[in-house]
């Protein structure tokens, strides 16, 4: 199997902040042992540590849900700072407080142990998936998406070593990174998490990464100064799912979809890559967190991997017969570390009952315990206790966004711009008089994108407070122009006193991340941008449209009225790199890693068949042949008119609420196990919180026709059923829909379409039922007509 897949993949202060304290003189010395060899010195470690201090090793709780007091309690073996989490409760705290809470933990954990039992230094994991992106002025790098066009290993080698250096400012020492996911269907929220749709593209350039973040295999300086401990993710088939939907279900032959979706580990394995997060989705109906055969038989056997297996956020808990304090599956599985971020208590607690009670072997425990150890071990952690504000680059804040670091990232943006279209308006005239609309334009945050600064990013983060140092696309351009003799101005709305000679439109999808960003179809439907450039188009000004998202997108409008057509993903903090390519001052030699897709309703695109653009296709400067008029219909933005059936917190006229033993008026309410109560959503009480007891049913229903509209259902789960849950449509068979609303806990509002795809009759009737305490919140149900063929989705 390995070589199947090989085949087919191809001393410092903190200045400026509070003063940490020394190291106590009562820390501990170097434990370093009389013996050479790495396997018998972590024996030897094993040996002598107590059941809780192993079992600590395992947990890896998130800052904010523990103290310095708990970790010199429990010495957690890592912990992390969640994607919108940040020290001391500031997720914009400056660099100097991420250094001194690394410094704080990490005294904590080295504080002598009584009896001689060895101590073992924490580690802090953070998420730098584009740069150091949580800290405030670190540089951000374009999304993999845009460095899977710009297919440049050596580029990508020096990204990791920078986002290395810049980690090391802040004292950190662990990165979940790269994600190597092979992303096939473009609806998945991550998918500019992926390089491209081909193994074969992802391979090499995760591998790249990981050098980079740790150095060369070798080499003397691998996991020293200048680099850190790094994680391919997610052991496999995040990019797989059915629909594209975020932690759901990969189907098919194992072994195809290992072809796939496995591929890029062997060459982050062969990089030396030390650690591998698992995934949440299921394969096949069995969780990544709980699949022994792939995380022990395949990861550790077939693929050779020596390093440590890290869960994702509560991954764990979405196993069968788990929750997030109770799952002694997973690490029977062979998971090395929970990441347990709230509920690291309860878990530490049943851990340690189940290997007294025998359900744990210890010689699983030793193993998982030995395996961290082991890299500990191989990143200096257990040499020289040393806290993080006294190690290289530790405190030098002036290396977070140098402009070193933001010369690679400009680099970065100009090699991943893929040029589409282009009609001879490019490169950019000398002297032209250029007019920059659209409201990305000057936007920072729209132009880095999810995991940035915030879990999902956003734009109300202003450029000014939260980007010092960085270059919109509007400067970089007013820039590039005025160099050239020309001038750039500013007009987000296309408005303008004198005509110019050309206008770029910069749009695109807003910021999102993981689940957020799962969409049904791919039309792009924000209009904004196609105003502008039929606005411009009817004035008789040349267009460039510059478009900034996370996934190809169905264009065509927007394609036809331009007269040239950048996808520019989305390219971070440098935006003079997109004027570098517009104004010819480098070449544009950025190729498509996915295909483009020529239909807004497609599923899962790959290859060329329904391609407008394949994989590989991206136009030189010097290429203006025109491009064919394209197909400006688009069945799922046309759909046909909605029926209310319950909006803004009311029912609509004819609408029933039913329960086993009487109705709900305006589902409010307790009737036959079913209590219904007003909960806020965006205004007072404009949704609902229905909380079914053991076995109780609510019916929806409305008399009367349109028995051939699918039904469109805004709706969010808190906590994952513990017990089947099912949804009958009209007459027609239940569906089980348990581990859809598994999935959708804990993730906020979600859409659930219903069409003939998945029932055989919709009729004007929906049950919900329950067989066990369970809770579903509600904020619209409409019904609507769909395009044919459209798939049901959660």
């Amino acid at each position: 199997m390995r070589t199947f897949l090989l085949a087919a993949a191809a001393a410092v202060g903190l200045a400026g902040c509070t003063t940490v304290p020394a190291p106590a003189a009562s820390a501990p010395p170097a434990q370093t042992a009389p013996v050479a060899d790495e396997d018998a010195r972590i024996a030897d470690l094993v040996a002598r540590m107590s059941l809780e201090r192993k079992v600590a090793q395992l947990i890896q709780p998130q800052i904010g849900s523990f103290t310095a007091a708990d970790m010199r309690r429990y010495r957690f073996g890592s912990y992390l700072n969640g994607g919108n989490r940040g020290p001391y409760g500031d997720e914009f705290a400056p660099a100097s407080q991420w250094l001194r809470h690394a410094d704080e933990m990490y005294l904590a954990s080295v504080e002598p142990l009584a009896g001689g039992e060895p101590v073992i230094p924490t580690m802090w994991g953070t998420d730098a998936v584009h740069g150091h992106t949580n800290v405030v002025r670190a540089t951000i790098f374009p999304h993999n998406i845009g460095l899977g066009a710009a297919r440049d290993p050596d580029l990508v080698r020096r990204i990791g070593e920078a986002t290395a250096v810049e980690i090391e400012v802040t004292g950190i020492d662990w990165n979940f990174s790269p994600t190597v996911a092979v992303a096939r269907d473009d609806r998945w929220g991550r998918t500019y998490e992926s390089y491209s749709e081909d193994p074969a593209i992802v391979a090499p350039l995760g591998a790249a990464l990981v050098e980079g973040l740790q150095g060369r295999k070798g080499e003397a300086d691998r996991l020293g100064a200048g680099h850190v401990i790094a994680t391919a993710k997610h052991f496999f088939g995040d990019g797989g799912t059915d629909q594209g939907v975020d932690q759901g279900e990969v189907t098919g032959d194992i072994e195809a979809l290992k072809a796939i979706h496995a591929a890029p580990y062997p060459a982050t394995i062969d990089a030396g890559v030390e650690a591998i997060m698992a995934s949440f989705n299921s394969i096949n109906g069995v969780k990544m967190h709980g699949n022994k055969m792939l995380l022990t038989d395949v990861l550790r056997g077939e693929l050779g991997f020596d390093g440590l297996v890290v869960g994702d956020w509560n991954g764990h808990g979405q196993v069968a017969g788990c929750t997030n304090a109770d799952c002694p599956q997973s690490l029977l599985a062979g998971l090395d570390i929970y990441m347990v971020p709230d509920d690291w208590k309860g878990l530490y607690d049943t851990l340690i009952a189940q290997v007294r009670d025998g359900t744990i072997p210890v010689p699983v425990l030793d193993e998982a315990v030995s395996r961290i150890l082991r890299v500990k071990l191989r990143a200096g952690l257990l040499d020289d206790f040393v806290q993080p504000s006294a190690r290289p680059h530790a405190g030098e804040y002036h290396l977070l966004g140098s402009p070193e670091h933001r010369a690679i990232a400009r680099e970065a943006v100009a090699k991943s711009l893929v040029l589409l279209k282009n009609d001879g308006v490019l490169p950019l005239a000398e002297g032209a008089d250029i007019l920059v609309a659209g409201s990305a334009a000057d936007s920072i945050a729209q132009a880095s994108g999810g995991w940035t600064l915030t879990w999902q990013g956003g734009l109300e983060l202003a450029n000014a407070e939260h980007f010092p140092g960085a270059t919109s696309i509007w400067q970089g351009l007013k820039g590039a122009a005025e160099a050239r003799g020309g001038s750039a101005t500013l007009s987000v709305d296309g408005t303008y006193s004198a005509k110019p000679d050309v206008a770029i439109v910069v749009f695109g999808e807003e910021p999102y991340a993981e689940f957020a960003g799962d969409r049904k179809h791919l039309g792009f439907s924000d209009e904004e941008g196609l105003g502008l450039l039929r606005k411009f188009a009817a004035e008789g000004v040349p267009t460039v449209a510059v478009f900034l998202s996370g996934r190809p997108m169905w264009m065509n409008r927007e394609l036809n009225l331009a007269d040239a057509f950048v996808a520019s993903w989305l390219p971070g903090s440098e935006g003079a790199g997109v004027a570098d390519v517009l104004t010819g001052a480098v070449p544009a030699t950025g190729k498509l890693g996915f295909s483009w897709p020529e239909r807004c309703d497609y599923g899962p695109l790959n290859g060329p068949e329904g391609a407008l653009f394949p994989v590989g296709y991206g136009r030189p400067l010097a290429d203006t042949a025109p491009l064919r008029k394209l197909d400006e219909n688009c069945a799922p933005l046309e759909q046909g008119p909605a029926l209310d059936w319950y909006v803004n917190g009311r029912l609509a006229d004819g609408v029933l609420a039913n329960t086993a033993s009487g109705k709900l008026d305006n589902l409010r309410g307790e009737a036959g196990g079913i209590t219904a109560m007003g909960l806020d959503r965006t205004a007072q009480e404009d949704a609902r919180s229905v909380i079914f007891a053991p076995g109780a049913t609510l019916e929806l229903s409305q008399g009367g026709g349109n028995s051939g509209y699918g039904y469109r259902i805004l709706y969010a789960v808190t906590d994952r059923p513990q017990a089947p849950v099912t949804l009958a449509v009209g007459s027609g068979e239940p569906l089980d829909i348990t581990q859809q609303l598994a999935v959708a806990a804990g993730k906020s509002w979600r859409e659930m379409i219903i069409t003939g795809a998945c029932v055989a009759d919709l009729g004007p009737t929906l049950t919900f039922a329950s067989q066990g305490a369970f809770a579903l919140s509600i904020g619209t149900i409409v019904r609507e007509e769909f395009a044919d063929g459209t798939d049901c989705s959660f």
